[in-house]
């Protein structure tokens, strides 16, 4: 039976490094695969080689290439702006390559009806969204988590599974001085190990975030040139969490995002 399975994700090249091959493996098995991001990310790091006014434009063509890379079937922006890392406006630069509203700007009602309405016209069976710590703490990330479980009570849909970095990952990338909150058990872990190419293909798409003016290469490039068994190693799996189910032991972790919708 084919499902539909829409990740909704802050910035452009998120969707490829937390559930790029969760998403590549449903559109392998023939589910519509929908990726919708909050922001245009003109915010991010990037080299003196990419206009920094146009950087939002330039990343949402990225996220478009990253998106046929992976199978994906749609992909939408709901219009705000890249906030920083700061949730007070206060980085240096804000908005200077971002377009709309900062996404930490807006209610949460009203860009929760903006994605409810695209969740009712493809009658979305699974949301892929974010903890509510936002994996490490960042503002827009944090307001996906709220965004998105709002909107799927707004529009009914079936499912819900948070994606999840790891502690340590989320330890290392976290804001300085920021507390993450406690978090409920992982429930779904998926082996992507077979859609790596799809996943690394996704990843690189997203050329700007690649590339830098320093000696010191970004973190995205260097995990994209690691060997293919070490690559394997490091992101062959993607770890969700459903905030409605109890804690499950390592025998009851689903593979299977779509497993037991009715």
């Amino acid at each position: 039976m084919s499902r539909t399975v829409l990740a909704f994700h802050a910035h452009p090249d998120d969707e490829a490094l937390l559930t790029g091959g969760t998403l590549a493996k449903a559109a392998a098995a023939g589910h519509r695969v929908i990726l919708v991001t909050a922001t245009d990310g003109g915010l991010g790091l990037t080299s003196s080689a990419y206009p920094r006014e146009r950087l939002g434009e330039i990343r949402l063509a990225e996220l478009r290439a990253s998106a046929a890379a992976l199978g994906a079937a749609r992909v939408e922006w709901l219009g705000y702006a890249d906030s920083g890392l700061s949730a007070r406006g206060t980085d240096s630069g804000a908005g200077a390559g971002s377009r709309g509203v900062r996404f930490v700007d807006a209610t949460v009602d009203e860009a929760a009806s903006r994605l409810a309405a695209i969740l009712e016209e493809e009658s979305v069976d699974v949301l892929l969204s974010y903890d509510r710590n936002g994996g490490y703490g960042h503002p827009d990330h944090a307001m996906v988590h709220r965004v998105g479980a709002a909107a799927a009570i707004l529009a009914g849909t079936p499912r819900v599974l948070e994606a999840r970095v790891s502690p340590r990952v989320a330890a290392v990338m976290k804001p300085r001085g920021l507390t993450l909150a406690p978090l409920g058990p992982v429930t779904h872990v998926i082996d992507v190990r077979d859609y790596l190419g799809a996943k690394r293909a996704a990843m690189r798409a997203h050329r700007s975030q690649l590339a830098s003016d320093s000696r010191i290469p970004r973190n995205i490039d260097l995990l994209t040139r690691l060997p293919e068994k070490v690559f394997a190693a490091a992101v062959g799996t993607e770890r969700f969490s459903d905030p409605t189910a109890a804690a499950a032991s390592p025998s009851q972790l689903s593979t299977d995002i779509f497993a037991g919708l009715a």
